[in-house]
């Protein structure tokens, strides 16, 4: 999902973590699907499946949930309608936008981000409108593993670098004020560096391959509002995996003012 404000929405909206959670699961539990029927289910020899087993591990999935979710996917469900598509669009304040979506219905699913958009003023735009602004990277967001014991920015730097990340930047507090982190990584170099992460003895809140900026840019006032309402819609609807944007919003402890 963006990353532009989520962890200060946690801290500050946490009556709606567990709804989050549920829907979280749900896409989660799509993607396990998918990628276990394009290629199996074996994660030792379907790197996508053992992406999203990861990413559901992160998120505290059930393992019934999801064992349930690669067993559909390898013939006890129906998901050969599934298919992934990718749009992108400007939103307010000359911010750019790149939605990932699972869906069985193109129409419908354009139609609810192609609304999202125009009621936030915004368009979709062509396939390459503003993909050329962004590089595929690893992104892992990673805490201290128990309240009392926070995650310094230095611990952080140097745990991130022996990883081999290109670059560690701070996240703000979780809903336990613990400091967190992003680390990012090449798409090579991810998966050794989540190994690295984990040994080192890290909290993993989120890993995924993701799509970074290479330059951001900061909206305030109604330019703010109106950008966080619209990523609150895309996240929302069913078909949406994830976004990714190059907009920060002011106070938005992610900053860079950070994904």
């Amino acid at each position: 999902m963006a990353g532009h404000n989520k962890w200060s929405k946690i801290k500050h909206r946490k009556a709606a973590v567990e709804k989050k959670k549920t829907k979280l699961w749900s896409k989660i539990s799509r993607a396990i699907m998918v990628a276990a029927r394009n290629g199996g289910g074996d994660p030792a020899s379907n790197l996508s499946l053992r992406y999203a087993i990861d990413e559901a591990r992160y998120a505290n999935m059930p393992r019934d949930t999801i064992e349930r979710a690669i067993k559909k996917g390898t013939g006890e469900g129906d998901t050969s309608s599934f298919e992934t598509i990718r749009y992108e669009g400007y939103g307010p304040g000359g911010s750019a936008l790149i939605i990932d979506a699972l869906t069985d219905n193109r129409t419908r699913t354009i139609n609810d981000v192609r609304l999202a958009f125009t009621d936030a003023g915004g368009n979709v735009g062509a396939s390459g409108c503003v993909a050329y602004m962004f590089h595929a990277r690893g992104t892992i967001v990673i805490t201290s593993t128990a309240p009392g014991a926070p995650l310094t920015e230095d611990r952080a730097m140097e745990l991130g670098l022996d990883a081999g990340a290109i670059d560690v930047r701070p996240l703000g507090t979780d809903e336990d004020d613990r400091p967190v982190f992003l680390v990012l990584t090449s798409v090579e170099g991810f998966e050794s560096a989540k190994k690295s992460l984990e040994a080192a003895g890290v909290s993993i809140r989120e890993a995924r391959l993701s799509m970074e900026p290479e330059t951001r840019v900061t909206l305030s006032g109604e330019s703010a509002e109106t950008f966080n309402a619209l990523v609150d819609a895309l996240e929302d609807l069913d078909d949406v995996q994830n976004v990714y944007t190059n907009a920060d919003t002011a106070g938005d402890p992610s900053g860079e003012s950070d994904a």
